[in-house]
């Protein structure tokens, strides 16, 4: 069997329960729901690679040629069973790979176990009724947080309830809520604007990507109280601002940008929301910006539900998202293509000229690229006359050279904003060119090119992984960065396949990261596992890596905020960690994101609610090594290490435990400093 029929046959399964890259069933089910083809195979493979696994639950892939058994033991014994071991079999490359949660504190669990089963299964009645039980209470509000056991029972506890020794819920404190969430309240609307005293996250990545440079018309399409609009006015930007409550009778106007900040989150009539939504679309020529708030279960449960949404304590009401439910909210009811500029602000282009100019930018902004092209021509003046022109316009030329740098090829004459200066002086770009090939070192040139060359792989490979047809909206820039470093178009784009399938071989990655970790001599090198660096780093990355963690920031969005990036070089996972301040000694993880490459989906790991804020010991190795900041790393880490001296490793990461060593020495951590404490 190929795997054009293997895909086949598991779209066309009428039982188990279906997610949108694996369908669930088990063992049970699989003589009745299964097609005897794919029976067949799946009992060939596991004969053939020899498993010896008790298993009772299997995952079929739809996106690889995969299965998973998973191990249960518990199954029909408890309410929620954890999972003991995995088996992920390859059948293309007919191998096997074994995951044991046995020793874990935090195994995956199992809900709505009567989605696995068929109706006729003994215990199906039961399952119901356990599932009923935590939809009652608000257990399956949001399912990205209740995979594994921990964040399952710290759920069951916030909500006021416990699991009895047969693993049913009872309740140990009343919870207050809304009598009927449902029932009309009075929404205090107007109090959601807020005021600003400088730009507001959305309008703030406007400006990061260029697009308040006064080329744009814009329109704020519920304002609020129009503090943006009344910043970019005082710097001279026609802005239409529009707002219900506050701007009434001011114009909307269709405009190239249009932002919808923080206005879907704020209605509380869903169908109202959707037309708020189509109308600011309707406004739109070019960019509809959606900003939204975010927030994770725990922060909701402090909150009256109401709704699909929540009362807050001013009487206003929120809807809060996680950043996969904003885009599919918008991409269901525009019906279109969505692209992350940052948590919870998403951008959908209707102009694909700019859509692919924005790619094209964010590949190549704020690098410090060294490229050129050599284009030989005769020369026409003497080395004195040489020396004389070099001289008295090395001011220029030194600009010209970088721009030929960031390029890596001469500009064309409309490319170049001096253009016109440089023409006067040396007739044309190619003779002052070839004058600075007599100034500047000639290796620097050829490395320019093959980075160049590598920087448009990865933007041509990450178009193909955004699904952007470039050739149809290339601007003149990328057609002449073509011409110049490729045969064809078409032949840029077959690299660029090939850069982007390789990124599915764990080899490719992990080879990668041995070789970054040997140029940059920074970070934390995990044998076989994973490298993790920081951000600032990464454009020193090798190009396949660069394109794993581009693919990545494409399904997150920004990360100007993201302080450190674990690449792993197995599981086809890219995790980025949030400090609360990179620039302290010892600095606290707040947020830990977990991308999946093969189900494009995201992982949020919230610390100081979910999880204790973990400190990080090692920041010594994310450091220039002879800096003054790293020798003043070293003498905290001793100090903080003596104090450590007899507490269990594994308790290290827990924030709490450490406060009590501080209090145990008599020693209070202010800023960077250990500073003891009177008695």
């Amino acid at each position: 069997m190929d795997f054009p029929e293997y895909k086949q046959l598991i779209k066309s399964l009428k039982h188990g329960k279906s997610l949108p890259t694996a369908v669930y069933l088990h063992k049970s089910c699989i003589a009745e729901c299964l097609p005897e083809a794919l029976s067949a195979l799946i009992n060939t493979t596991i004969k053939a690679l020899e498993i010896d696994a008790d298993w009772n639950l299997i995952k079929l892939y739809k996106r690889d040629f995969k299965v998973t058994l998973l191990e249960y033991p518990s199954f029909d014994q408890s309410s929620y069973p954890e999972l003991l071991k995995s088996h992920t079999i390859d059948i293309y490359e007919n191998t096997v790979k074994t995951t044991n949660y046995s020793g874990s504190a935090n195994p995956p669990i199992l809900h709505r176990k009567e989605t696995f089963v068929l109706p006729n299964y003994p215990n199906y009645k039961l399952f119901e009724e356990l599932t009923k039980e935590g939809e009652q209470i608000g257990l399956y509000q949001n399912t990205k947080s209740i995979g594994f056991k921990k964040q399952w029972q710290n759920l069951i506890k916030r909500k006021g309830y416990k699991l009895d020794e047969n693993g049913r819920l009872h309740q140990v404190a009343k919870i207050v809520e809304s009598k009927n969430p449902e029932q009309p309240q009075q929404i205090q609307r107007h109090l959601t604007a807020i005021n600003r005293d400088r730009l507001s996250a959305p309008f703030q990545k406007l400006a990061k990507y260029g697009y308040l440079n006064g080329d744009y018309s814009i329109l704020d399409y519920g304002c609020g109280l129009g503090d943006d609009a009344t910043e970019l006015e005082a710097h001279g930007l026609n802005i239409n601002a529009w707002d219900p409550v506050h701007r009434p009778n001011a114009t909307k106007t269709p405009c190239d940008i249009v932002n919808l900040g923080f206005v879907l989150n704020v209605i509380e009539d869903q169908t109202e929301r959707q037309d708020t939504l189509k109308a600011a679309y309707q406004y739109t020529n070019k960019l509809l910006l959606v900003s939204v708030m975010l927030a994770n279960e725990a922060k909701q449960e402090h909150f009256k539900p109401y709704k699909d949404g929540v009362i807050t304590s001013r009487n206003t009401f929120q809807k809060y998202f996680s950043q996969t439910q904003i885009r599919c909210y918008i991409e269901q009811v525009l019906k279109v293509k969505t692209t992350p500029f940052g948590q919870g602000i998403i951008a959908v282009f209707k102009s694909a000229e700019l859509e692919e100019a924005h790619h094209l930018e964010l590949q190549f902004k704020n690098y410090n690229w060294q490229h050129i092209t050599q284009r030989p021509t005769p020369k026409v003046v003497n080395k004195a006359e040489q020396k004389s022109l070099f001289e008295k316009h090395q001011d220029l030329l030194a600009d010209f050279w970088q721009y030929c740098l960031h390029l890596g090829r001469m500009p064309a004459n409309d490319e170049f904003e001096q253009s016109l200066a440089v023409r006067q002086i040396f007739s044309s770009h190619n003779k002052a060119f070839q004058l600075l090939q007599g100034y500047y070192d000639q290796a620097e040139f050829n490395q320019a090119k093959t980075k160049r060359h590598d920087d448009l792989l990865v933007y041509f490979a990450l178009s193909l992984f955004g699904k952007r047809k470039a050739k149809s909206h290339m601007p003149a820039k990328l057609t002449r960065d073509i011409k110049i470093h490729f045969e064809s178009y078409n032949h840029a784009l077959e690299e660029a396949k090939s850069l982007l399938f390789s990124i599915s071989e764990p080899a490719n990655i992990g080879n990668a990261c041995y070789q970054a970790y040997e140029n940059i001599k920074l970070g934390e090198l995990h044998d076989n596992h994973s490298y993790i660096l920081p951000t600032r780093f990464l454009n020193q990355l090798p190009a396949i890596l660069r394109v794993y963690i581009g693919s990545a920031v494409q399904l997150y969005g920004d990360i100007d905020d993201i302080d450190l990036v674990k690449i792993h070089m197995r599981s086809g996972k890219v995790t980025f960690l949030k400090y609360d301040d990179f620039s302290k000694k010892l600095p606290l993880l707040m947020m830990r994101v977990k991308v999946k490459l093969l189900e494009q989906d995201i992982d949020y790991f919230f610390y100081g609610d979910d999880f204790p804020n973990q400190p990080l010991y090692n920041k010594i190795d994310y450091l220039q090594k002879g800096s003054s900041e790293y020798k003043s790393q070293q003498n905290f880490d001793k100090k903080l290490a003596a104090m450590l001296k007899g507490v269990e490793k594994s308790e290290w990461p827990n924030w709490p435990i450490l406060q009590k060593v501080f209090e145990y020495w008599k020693i209070e951590l202010k800023g960077d400093r250990f500073i003891k404490l009177k008695h």
